[in-house]
Parts: structure tokens; sequence; C-alpha cells
């Protein structure tokens, strides 16, 4: 196969190396026939080589110009898009009986946007298999009341189930980055209503983490919903972010969705 050019700092390449790790993460994303797979950044292909073999639909989802000739020449019958993947949309690309699996090394920069994407499209997705950092992979999986539960965490568990497989060291790419990374496993088999406001529950949560250390009086006071009265929710609204659970999420989203004017629902 063709080298592929050095990795860009600027788009967050750290190539995988180490084939041991290249096929554990294979086998834990469970490569099925008929699967609808998209790779986000394949870079030189470690794990799209194994993936080309085992599925007859990838797409390969690539942003750096330079590897795309290497791809094509490499994977011929695979889809290359060269287009950066928080740009796609992912309902061209899936089908009503058979949704997308995505899998990727994703760049660390860009994991919560990539995240958000996958959770604003989970019609499409069916699950995803993501390598991450691994502070990050701990404030995802984490419970209310530890010291690494936060946005990402209320957000993650609530429109989807997701597990930390694996830990994985930084000596098993090129360039060795300074952290440690780990896979993630994302399910969107979650039943979520057809009214519900994505775009609300999300604000409030982050406004919700505003100021940290503060109750949620004085989390809330100071954001976008400083404009409501929330005395029916005293005990609530008593407690840090840090400590409600994701039920407890969804009674103050409840309580802000019917305490907004008509207008703006």
């Amino acid at each position: 196969m063709k080298e592929n050019p050095r990795p860009l700092k600027r788009f967050g390449q750290n190539y995988l190396k180490d084939k041991n790790i290249i096929e554990k993460i294979i086998e834990e994303f469970g490569v099925r026939e008929g699967n609808k797979i998209i790779e986000i950044g394949p870079g030189r292909g470690a794990l799209t080589e194994i993936l080309y073999q085992r599925t007859d639909d990838l797409t390969l989802v690539e942003i750096d110009k330079r590897v795309i000739e290497t791809l094509k020449e490499n994977f011929p019958n695979a889809k290359i898009i060269n287009r950066d993947f928080l740009k796609l949309n992912l309902s061209e690309l899936s089908a009503p009986d058979n949704k997308l699996r995505v899998i990727g090394n994703i760049p660390y920069n860009i994991t919560s946007p990539i995240l958000f994407k996958l959770i604003e499209e989970r019609e499409s997705v069916s699950d995803a298999l993501l390598m991450v950092q691994y502070e990050v992979a701990k404030r995802i999986t984490s419970t209310p009341g530890t010291k690494d539960y936060g946005i990402l965490s209320v957000i993650m568990n609530f429109f989807t189930d997701v597990k930390l497989c694996f830990k994985i060291s930084p000596n098993v790419f090129y360039p060795k980055p300074k952290v440690h990374s780990a896979i993630i496993k994302i399910k969107f088999n979650k039943t979520i209503a057809e009214d519900f406001d994505d775009r609300l529950f999300i604000d409030i949560v982050k406004a919700a983490f505003g100021k940290r250390r503060k109750t949620l009086r004085n989390s809330l006071a100071g954001s976008m919903f400083k404009g409501i009265e929330f005395g029916a929710l005293d005990d609530l609204i008593a407690k840090r972010a840090e400590e409600l659970s994701i039920e407890e999420f969804m009674k103050l989203y409840n309580f802000i969705q019917n305490a907004k004017p008509a207008s703006t629902r």
C-alpha cells in the first residue's frame, strides 16, 4: 500500500500503528453483513484496511486532501468524501431501514462538536465507536456527585447509551500524544418524544453547569432562564448541577418548557 503524508497537527492527526489495538477496536465494533459504515478521518487507513475487508458499504470521510488519492487507490470500492464531517448531512447517507454505523479515531479538539452532531442527527445513526481522550471518556461516562460529572455526562447519558470500552496508551500512535486515549461505544437506541426540544434541554444543562460551584438557583439566575420563577422547584434548585440525576434534569426541563411563553415554544 502507498505511504501517506506525515500527520498534521492542525487536523489533530495521531495515526494508530499497533496492529493488536487496531484489531481490538474492530472486534469491539463488530462489523456485520449489510452494515452501512462511516469512518471519520481514515488518515493512513489503519482501521480502514480491516473495515474494507468486512463490509461492502463503507464511506470514508476525510478532510485532508493530501491522502484522498491514496485512499481511492487503496480502497477503490469505498465511497470517499473529502469534506469536514461536521458539515455532512448524515440523512443523505443513511437509509430508513439501515441506519449508519460510525467509527473513527477522531480529532480530540472537535470531540464535543462531533458528539453533538451525532445526537442532532441520531435518527440516521444506529451506533458509534469512537476513540477520544481518556479524560473526556471519563467525563462522558461519569455519574452524579463525582468530579467528572458535567455537561457531556448529562447530555450523552440522556440521549444515548454509552460505555467506556478500554483505555489506550499513547505508545500506539504516531506521533505520540501527551495523553491517554479510550474507546467509547455509543448506542442511539433510546426512545425520545418527537416534540422533545433538544436545543432547550442542552441549553438548560449548559446553564446549570455555568457556575459549577454554585447552586442551580444562582447558575440559572445568571443565564438565559433568569426571567423564570422557580419557586415551585425550591428543593431542586437548592442543589448544585453535579448533584442532579438525569431524571431531575428532565424535571427542570419540563418546568422550564411549561413556564416559557407559548410564542417561544
